[in-house]
This record gives C-alpha cells, structure tokens and sequence, in this order.
C-alpha cells in the first residue's frame, strides 16, 4: 500500500514515532501540505492521512488511486464525506482519543479566569512584589467556584468529563443534551434558554453542525449574566467572535477562555486577542504527550484494520 500523511507534524513533531505506520506499506510523511501541493504529494496514494488539510470534493475525484482517508483527529470536517461515498473511498477518524486531555484545558481555562495564576506569577517575576507595600495583592476579583452553575452544553464524552471536574469543584452542573436518558441525576438537564440565564460558566462541547454555528451569538450573549464565563474548547465556529469581542469589551460578560477559533491560525487583528480578560491559547488541548501517543495508535490501528479488510472507525 502506498501511504501519505499530507499533515503530520502537529501529531508528530518528533517525540512520537512512524515506524509501525511504515511497516504496513510504502509511507511518505510530509511535516505540512499547502493547498496546491496536495494533488502532486497523493497523486499515487491508496491511503491518504490528514488532520487538517481539507480533501474536497475536486481532489477526491482527481485522486485515482485513493482508497482510504484516514482522520488523525475526531472531527471530519475537512472531508467531503459525499463524495467519499460516492467514489467508494473508505473514511476513518480516531474518537476519544484526547477526552482526559480536552477537559483538563477547559478547567486550566476557567482557573486562570477566576483566579489568574497565570497573570500573577508574571508580575511577582517582574518584581512587582518585591515592591509591594503589603504581603499580598490581587488584580480583580478572585472567585471560588464552589456554588457556582457550571452550564455544560454537549454532553458527550468530553461533555461529561468537564461536568465531573466541575462538579468536583463544588459547582452546581447545568446540561443541556441531544440524549438526556445520559445526564446523571445529580445533574441538572436544561433547554438553552434556561442554561445561559442561569449559568455562571458556559462550556462549549457540540460539534459543528448547521444547527450548531455561531449558537454563541448577540441574542444568546445578551441572556448570560455580565458576571458570567465563557468557555469553548470545541470548535471556534460555534461562536460569533465580533459579537463576543464587543460583550467582553463593554463589560456586559465577565471573561471568555478559548482554546479555538473560526480561523486558524488567526488573522493578527482578530478581535478577540485583544478583547477584555479574553484567554487565547492555540488550540493546545488535544495536544499532550498521552493523547497524541493514543491518537497515533488508533490511527495505525486504523489503517492496519483497512489493509486487513476488516475497517474500524468508519465514518462514511
């Protein structure tokens, strides 16, 4: 089989291995793919690997020898699934890989909002405490999340996990769900109109849908309290960011804690890098060392699956 991995240094960059992805055939693996190299790179590929390079329906229908695509990530977006099924080309992804990892950000997020570690321990190196006239100083309100409404919509398995870390911390959890027989009892399931007006905290863990874009828009950020959090570890297309930027900037939302957004890399005058108490980090939290090895495994397990005749994982 000839194998191509058109994206594979976010994955691997270096701390990882290819070797038993190469055992199973001929394999090329190529750190970044621009758009006008990928048809060169796979023109004779059978098994064509991506994260994010986006395979449309002009290059599937280009690609003769392609087979298989297989998703080294959950999502599938960068696929077009309709004309996969229409070529017969098989389409895998790797489900569950990152969960432990994802919710962990999403926490790390809100605790640098509430208590902005972060940004303390960057003054105390400037030497802002050294100079202080008292033994302790905060900028802002510093806020205990015990008590708080921990507002939970998407309740996968990422869903879950940060409704258990939130729970832990004493926060009253608050789910809005496409299957409510899977919102624990202690949990409380809501509609979305009750969950923004309620929640202290809103996370973001649906995936993109029609139905799904932009829900965090003027409308729904008008309901959340002007005490309240934001948070989306998702996808950065569930949000309208201009009107996100404009409720943080006139005060009308507390803060916002983003691991995504709608364009990535984003543009340098996104509105958001600049919004008020807006935390940015670029799309770091699938990315630990534990969730990277597993994503590599299944996707070797994946293709080894394929080449046996015997798919897994087979979203198309």
């Amino acid at each position: 089989m000839n194998i191509v991995v058109l994206d594979g240094f976010t994955l691997n960059p270096g701390d990882l291995s290819w070797r038993e992805l190469e055992a199973l055939g001929f394999c090329r693996v190529y750190e970044r793919t621009a758009p006008g190299e990928l048809l060169d790179r796979a023109a004779s590929a059978e098994i064509l690997l991506t994260n994010k390079v986006k395979l449309g329906r002009e290059h599937i229908l280009k690609l003769a020898s392609l087979k298989y695509i297989g998703v080294t990530a959950t999502g599938t977006n960068v696929v077009d699934l309709a004309t996969t099924r229409e070529r017969g080309v098989v389409v895998t992804n790797v489900p569950a890989y990152g969960t432990n990892s994802v919710a962990q950000t999403t926490i790390a997020l809100l605790l640098e909002l509430t208590h902005r570690v972060g940004h303390h321990a960057q003054t105390v190196r400037e030497g802002r405490w050294s100079r202080s006239p008292d033994f302790c100083y905060w900028d802002g309100p510093l806020i205990e999340l015990a008590g708080l409404n921990f507002g939970v919509i998407g309740f996968g398995r990422i869903g879950r996990a940060v409704a258990e870390l939130a729970a832990a911390f004493g926060m009253r959890v608050l789910v809005n769900a496409s299957a409510p027989k899977a919102v624990p009892a202690e949990m409380r399931l809501v509609d979305l109109d009750t969950l923004f007006r309620e929640s202290d905290v809103v996370s973001l863990h649906c995936p993109l849908t029609p139905q799904t874009e932009r829900l965090i828009n003027r409308q729904r950020l008008s309901q959340m309290k002007p005490t309240a959090f934001l948070l989306n570890t998702s996808r950065g297309q569930l949000v309208d960011e201009a009107a996100l930027a404009d409720a943080l900037n006139a005060g009308r939302l507390a803060g916002a804690g983003l691991d995504v957004l709608s364009e990535e890399p984003p543009p340098g005058n996104h509105p958001l890098m600049t919004a008020r108490n807006c935390i940015v980090t670029p799309h770091l939290a699938w990315a630990t060392h534990a969730a990277r090895a597993r994503l590599m495994k299944v996707v070797v397990e994946n293709v080894r699956a394929f080449v046996g005749g015997e798919p897994v994982n087979v979203v198309n």
